[in-house]
């Protein structure tokens, strides 16, 4: 099993800057494509970015592209989101997931989960 932690939310202002980062533990770090998904109150988990098992590989969400940035660090097993010119519609739970082995924009087809952590947006 992988286990993830994620860190580094909390509130900003709008405009601001925040990273995000999730800790794995466990299986081979390199085998998982990873993902960050978000989720508020009332609205079903959204896909935000995923970046392939060696990284070469990312994706993002429409109303992130250009300012959120995903990336990992193998030989650390970890995997940052980079989040700048931040808006008060990116206030959400952040979690952070492992696929098996490919990326996906998916939930479910992610296998693990982290506890998830809060960006709050001020205007």
């Amino acid at each position: 099993q992988v286990q993830l932690v994620e860190s580094g939310g909390g509130l900003v202002q709008a405009g601001g800057s925040l990273r995000l980062s999730c800790a794995a533990s466990g299986r081979t770090f390199s085998n998982y494509a990873m993902g960050w998904f978000r989720q508020t109150s009332g609205k079903e988990r959204e896909f935000v970015a995923t970046i392939s098992r060696s990284g070469g590989l990312t994706w993002y969400t429409d109303s992130v592209k250009g300012r959120f940035t995903i990336s990992r660090d193998n030989a650390k097993n970890t995997v940052y989101l980079q989040m700048n010119s931040l808006k008060p519609e990116d206030t959400a739970v952040y979690y952070c997931a492992a696929a098996g082995r490919y990326s996906t924009t998916t939930p479910v087809d992610y296998d693990y989960w982290g506890q998830g952590t809060q960006v709050t947006v001020s205007s």
